[in-house]
């Protein structure tokens, strides 16, 4: 890739800032009023209707604490702060989609059909009709451009620990640039240490660890309250057919999963695939869970404009796990992508994404629709 890209945070203008009550995003806000820019706090109200109006136990992302957060640092940094209703889109785009992809025996991602569906589309789309220059965010990930194409392109963060790179795989050559990422080149420490100098009300404030509208972790609740089908009981096979158990539902299991399953057996036993047709949870061995290549769809390509040949990448197919080298190439459609593995790999559910990476590029990324294992499955 170029070497010689360019930050695309030197502009001067008007930019909304995507603000969720946390540090990294009021951060980002204070820097960029630092800078001089007109800044506008934005925060979503994505809080549904049928879950506690309090969230003192759970305090999510996007709950009532979180904006009552968001406007004290408004308030501390002199800027104007709205929020937005959009809970209607997210039960919608976000939520539909988790319950929908568990009804199927896959393994949603929330963050990324938020990303894609809210923060970048719907928010973007907003704030662009109020004359806005666009979205800024507190995401650990940076946007660059390469003056020659004139292309954008996502790099990873400066801080691998935080590196959100994963998630972002969907964004457009246009959302990217009308995007800003300020805190992308700071470690966690520095971006803590900045609101600290910023005397920011939330400099303390813990991370979030969970999805902002599961409370307490528990988010069979939510699979049960619109997809109830997802929780009834059905069959435990292995792998050559044979009925080990009964499960309590295929959306309480997930590939890789080996607690949970309830069974009594001589060797560890893992889930190593979900059969909604047959309402069917299969079982194997460790080994049965390694594959050496999978099938992408909803391709999105950032640092290219499209996949012609055979490339070389590394691949990351859960946010937390390492890269690994592997070669990408065309599927049957434009959408969709073969890659392959240069050594097996372990338990990738359909349904999580596979982002693909050329150096500190986001090369492009997808959802994985199959995965090729190293042993059969015959149930």
């Amino acid at each position: 890739m170029n070497a010689a890209l360019r930050s695309t945070e030197v502009r001067v203008g008007k930019w909304a800032v995507a603000m969720s009550g946390g540090v990294d995003s009021s951060v980002a806000a204070a820097m960029l009023s630092a800078e001089g820019h007109e800044v506008t706090g934005i925060t979503m109200n994505l809080w549904p209707d049928w879950l506690p109006s309090s969230d003192d136990a759970f305090k999510a992302c996007c709950g009532v604490s979180a904006i009552e957060d968001a406007r004290a640092v408004a308030r501390q940094l002199g800027i104007r702060h709205y929020v937005l209703n959009m809970r209607e889109e997210f039960e919608h785009a976000v939520i539909g989609y988790f319950v929908d992809e568990y009804a199927r025996g896959r393994t949603p991602n929330p963050c990324i059909a938020c990303n894609q569906a809210i923060k970048f589309s719907l928010l973007l789309e907003k704030v662009t009709a109020l004359g806005l220059d666009g979205v800024a965010t507190g995401h650990y990930a940076r946007v660059a451009c390469d003056p020659v194409s004139g292309r954008y392109h996502l790099l990873r963060a400066r801080d691998p620990q935080k590196d959100q790179s994963y998630v972002l795989f969907g964004l457009t050559q246009d959302q990217l640039a009308n995007l800003r990422l300020p805190i992308g080149a700071y470690t966690k420490d520095a971006v803590r240490g900045l609101a600290r100098e910023f005397h920011l009300p939330v400099a303390g404030k813990p991370d979030s660890q969970e999805i902002c509208f599961v409370p307490r972790g528990s988010y069979t609740d939510v699979v049960a309250r619109f997809r109830p089908e997802a929780l009834r009981p059905g069959p435990i096979l292995d792998t050559s057919g044979r009925q080990a158990g009964v499960h309590q539902g295929i959306a309480r299991y997930t590939v890789g999963q080996r607690r949970g399953l309830g069974l009594a057996s001589g060797e560890p036993m893992y889930v190593v695939a979900i059969d909604h047709e047959r309402n069917a949870v299969i079982i194997g061995s460790e080994e049965e869970l390694l594959f050496d290549e999978l099938a992408a769809s909803h391709m999105n390509w950032i640092a290219i404009p499209a996949l012609h040949d055979e490339r070389p990448v590394t691949a990351r197919v859960r946010h937390a796990a390492r890269d690994t080298s592997a070669t990408v190439r065309p599927g049957p459609t434009p959408s969709e992508a073969i890659v392959r593995f240069a050594e097996p790999q372990r338990a990738a559910a359909p349904g999580q994404a596979v982002t693909l990476y050329d150096g500190e590029h986001v090369l492009g990324g997808g959802v994985i629709a199959q995965v090729r294992r190293l042993a059969a499955l015959r149930a």
